[in-house]
């Protein structure tokens, strides 16, 4: 139970790292992006392409995905997104989940339906030993680190830095926030585009740990937005914390029967929403 429990944990920073994007658009813009997921794995497949097309080592390739992501997100919120937000969330949902569609269509045109991973060499088989019965791997020990150097960064921006102030001012109070002379659209981008760096780095993470699909957008999408859920929406560790109780849940779940893991996280997600609907850890300090 030991070894499971500690799977648990690292398969919940993997899902940590899903979800901050999820949380930082929500925050700053109460903006539910529904493409997350498919933006997710269209990130997976963009890092297999460089990997297979121009040779590109798996390093190389993280990083440059990031900016890439950057100036996607910026562009996709200045040029669409901000024409869609008001107080109704209605088509900012409906212009997200037409691109999720659309991500889905495309990969399975382009790529076919079959799995593909991002090949990390013996990175994939490497681990650390903890004792002699219990071994845990390398590359989910880095995205376990990676995710808590997100979570605290991201919280750490938001508390400290001016970038963060404005933040935090356009989501508490937007005319406010552009009577003092911020602009509300070009915060927004640069949210988004922080938010899409997550997601590529999401996206890299997970076609390095398992495999990505087309069809797999939906479900890593409704593992981010459990994790955001169970945690709850006051700050990023609250994400951080939500995302290790999925993780361990679904863990414990597969250590009795492998057809009960997702099941287990979802039960445990339905449970928090009745006992504690803001989520088990609303409104942490950072």
């Amino acid at each position: 139970m030991l070894e499971t429990i500690i799977q648990g944990i690292l398969l919940g920073g993997l899902y940590c790292i899903f979800a901050l994007g999820l949380s930082l658009m929500f925050g700053v813009m109460r903006l539910t992006n529904i493409a997350l997921g498919d933006q997710i794995i269209i990130s997976g497949f963009i890092a297999i392409g460089m990997a297979t097309v121009l040779g590109f080592n798996v390093l190389w390739i993280g990083l440059l995905l990031l900016p890439i992501a950057y100036i996607s997100g910026f562009c996709f919120q200045g040029w669409v997104l901000n024409r869609t937000l008001s107080k109704d969330p209605l088509p900012s949902l409906v212009v997200t989940f037409g691109l999720s569609i659309v991500i889905q269509n495309t990969l399975q045109m382009v790529f076919g339906a079959n799995p593909r991973s991002l090949d990390v060499g013996s990175l994939s088989t490497a681990g650390v030993e903890l004792s002699p019965s219990l071994t845990v791997g390398v590359l989910p020990l880095i995205i376990f680190v990676s995710a808590i150097v997100c979570t605290f960064g991201l919280q750490w921006l938001f508390a400290h830095t001016a970038i963060g102030r404005s933040f935090r001012a356009v989501s508490d109070d937007r005319e406010v926030a552009e009577l003092m002379g911020l602009s509300a659209k070009r915060v927004f981008a640069t949210a988004t585009g922080l938010a899409f760096c997550l997601i590529a780095l999401a996206g890299w993470f997970q076609g390095m740990r398992t495999t990505v699909s087309p069809s797999d957008g939906p479900s890593l999408l409704l593992f981010a937005f459990e994790a955001v859920i169970i945690g709850g929406m006051g700050s990023f560790w609250g994400t951080f914390l939500g995302a290790m109780v999925l993780g361990v849940t679904q863990q414990v779940g597969f250590h009795y029967d492998p057809g009960w893991g997702i099941w287990f996280g979802h039960l445990v997600f339905i449970v928090v929403l009745f006992i504690k609907p803001n989520g088990l850890f609303p409104k942490t300090k950072g």
